[in-house]
């Protein structure tokens, strides 16, 4: 199973994602994908995300029982603890 959640992207990407993934809430993307064809679909993500942000989460055989990816300008980054994938917050910045 792999999850994709966007925000701020342009209407042509969701249209993209919601060809290949079901569209379970406004920008939350559902599948069940092999791991070629869910690297094809972060590609085009990765291609029209514009000034938007991403999030990708899907099974694994890690620590945790998934894995995921970002994309863009977020205050929640990917952090690797003794190789568990953890979540760094950034502080707000006004």
């Amino acid at each position: 199973m792999m999850v994709i959640v966007v925000e701020n992207v342009p209407p042509r990407l969701r249209g993209r994602l919601a060809v290949w993934l079901l569209e379970v809430r406004a920008g939350v993307y559902v599948g069940t994908y092999s791991r070629r064809v869910r690297e094809h679909i972060w590609s085009q993500v990765e291609a029209d995300l514009e000034d938007g942000n991403a999030v990708l989460v899907w099974r694994s055989s890690a620590e945790a029982g998934f894995e995921f990816l970002t994309l863009g300008k977020n205050r929640r980054t990917p952090a690797d603890l003794d190789g568990v994938q953890l979540v760094n917050f950034l502080p707000h910045v006004l």
